[in-house]
């Protein structure tokens, strides 16, 4: 199975592929569109496009463009977006997120578990800077590290003990690099705990449901190590931060 089929499937009951409940998101997105009636939103990496339908949903005469490369997956966000009769609302673009450009700047800028597109924390920073609009914030989450990575975790994630921060150093990068922040979320174990659990299920559900499809053996195997590598490995070691950030 290639990657982008094992991520449809295991966010099928999480559709923010990141690991904040509802809840949370919902209080980062009236943060982030607060005092402001109308305006323009831009998800970089929008995956099935939750984020923006979601705030498109509360704010009626907001407009969004979602940017990713996974066409199955905008596939969904238009019928998500249809769904909520917010369709007309949204621009879809099937792009690497990394060469997107716009005539026009955007009031709030996402790019929530997708920093990876740009190769890391700053170069996110560095391509949104160039796509918000004075005054616009920015949204972004990016890992951290809770406690000092054991080798199982790193092996876990596939990661050096050198890619990600703690928390303080990870704020202080962002702060170093021009921006403040003015409201975030740390996500908690009960957030981390659920989303893995249901990326796990989703996945190992689908193929107890799919036992003749050829791709069962493989979704059922990537399941099982996924679930390993996070309860034998990183669990209570790697964090997730959400910041909302304005230039200064």
């Amino acid at each position: 199975m290639d990657r982008q089929q094992i991520s449809r499937l295991a966010h099928a009951h999480h559709p923010i592929a990141a690991p904040l409940a509802d809840e949370s998101v919902a209080r980062l997105l009236e943060r982030a569109t607060a005092g402001r009636e109308d305006g323009r939103a831009l998800d970089l990496g929008c995956g099935e496009g939750a984020w923006l339908v979601r705030a498109l949903a509360a704010r009626p005469r907001w407009h969004a463009v979602g940017v990713d490369l996974d066409a199955r997956a905008l596939t969904r966000a238009r019928e998500t977006a249809t769904a909520l009769g917010v369709e007309r609302r949204i621009g879809l673009h099937h792009l690497d997120a990394r060469e997107f450009t716009a005539k026009e700047p955007f009031d709030l800028v996402l790019c929530v578990g997708s920093t990876h597109a740009f190769g890391g924390l700053l170069p996110t920073l560095a391509a949104a800077r160039e796509l918000l609009a004075p005054g616009g914030r920015l949204l972004v989450g990016e890992a951290f590290w809770q406690r000092e990575p054991s080798r199982a975790a790193l092996d876990g994630l596939g990661s050096t003990p050198d890619e990600f921060g703690d928390l303080a150093t990870t704020t202080g990068l962002v702060l170093a690099d021009g921006w403040t922040p003015v409201s975030g979320h740390v996500s908690t174990e009960r957030e981390w705990d659920d989303y893995e659990f249901a990326w796990t299920g989703s996945l190992a559900e689908w193929a107890l449901d799919h036992p003749d499809h050829p791709d069962a053996a493989a979704a059922r195997e990537a399941a099982d190590r996924h679930r390993t590598e996070w309860l034998h490995g990183y669990r209570g070691t790697l964090g997730f931060v959400t910041y909302l950030l304005r230039r200064d």
